[in-house]
């Protein structure tokens, strides 16, 4: 078998039916497709037992709720393919994506992540189409920082080989989980290539499962930044993705007042000005050098709402 498809379930009776459509609608068909009730309330789980009554490729487990990486983690657990890949239950695969993309992966079998563009709140008043260009990546750090993996360290829209996976799931009890767990995986990886080829549909769904509306999961998505600040080397530079971090640390202080944990590196006003981002970070940076990250947090969180960007 090529491919393990696992989609966690959990209170989607309202658009369970369309993801699955996706995937059987598709021109691919060597799959296995793995539908993991994670204790749903509603009508989710019986939906997925009507679709594998119908369809011999898909399996059903029923959990106990667990959260989002529990569920995960019980589709890898029985997942037979040589690749895997995830889909969360409100989002949707466009026409051929599974075709064009295993059609890559057969003629490029070194890849160990294959990456694919994303229709980004789908429904939406922002949606819009995210590419990343056509590029390979030997040197993971270089994915991380000139491809910005860190900007999409999302768990679906990427195909995995499924060796990744061993000894490596998904931490449970967190939220922003791929953010860490991403980095784990690109240690293992030798060759991560990305492609303007396929479709992901991620839906705007406010009930959604992976919503995080009051910010509560924020210190976990900047744990998991700050920690690879550290194990790239760079928690004493500025660089593009530290005024990425320094973001999110803002954002965590105006939701819980927690101390910030950031690393200050030192630099120049020359440093600052030569990073390519917004006039707003440019700002907060000059007030970092300034104020120091105590009383920087301190003016974010007075002069802003509490409402979370990420």
């Amino acid at each position: 078998m090529k491919l393990s498809i696992v989609i966690p379930v959990y209170g989607v009776e309202n658009t369970l039916a369309r993801c699955i459509d996706s995937v059987l609608g598709q021109s691919f068909s060597d799959y296995e497709l793995i539908l993991v009730d994670d204790g749903s309330r509603d009508r989710s789980g019986a939906i997925c037992d009507e679709y594998a009554g119908r369809d011999s490729r898909i399996r059903v487990i029923h959990k106990g709720n667990g959260g989002l990486s529990s569920a995960r983690n019980a589709g890898i657990d029985i997942a037979h393919g040589d690749y895997i890949t995830f889909i969360d239950s409100d989002d949707f695969l466009g026409d051929n994506t599974l075709s064009i993309l295993m059609t890559r992966l057969s003629a490029h079998p070194d890849y160990d992540i294959l990456e694919y563009p994303v229709c980004w709140h789908y429904g939406g008043p922002d949606q819009t189409t995210i590419k990343f260009g056509a590029r390979e990546y030997s040197d993971m750090k270089k994915y991380w920082l000139e491809g910005k993996a860190y900007a999409h360290t999302f768990a679906w829209n990427k195909i995995y080989v499924r060796r990744l996976f061993d000894g490596i799931r998904y931490p449970a009890n967190r939220l922003y989980e791929d953010a860490h767990t991403l980095p784990m995986l690109l240690r293992k990886a030798h060759l991560v290539a990305t492609t303007e080829e396929g479709l992901y549909y991620y839906a705007s769904n406010p009930d959604g499962i992976t919503m995080d509306p009051d910010g509560r999961g924020l210190p976990d998505l900047l744990d998991a930044h700050v920690q690879q600040l550290h194990d790239l080397g760079l928690a004493n530079q500025l660089t593009e993705y530290y005024s990425h971090v320094l973001n999110i640390q803002l954002d965590v202080y105006r939701f819980t007042r927690q101390a910030p944990i950031i690393p200050v590196p030192k630099f120049s006003s020359s440093d600052r000005r030569h990073l390519p981002v917004s006039h707003k970070t440019q700002l907060k940076l000059r007030m970092l050098n300034l104020l120091g990250i105590k009383n920087l947090c301190k003016i974010h969180r007075l002069l802003l709402p509490r409402r979370s960007n990420h």
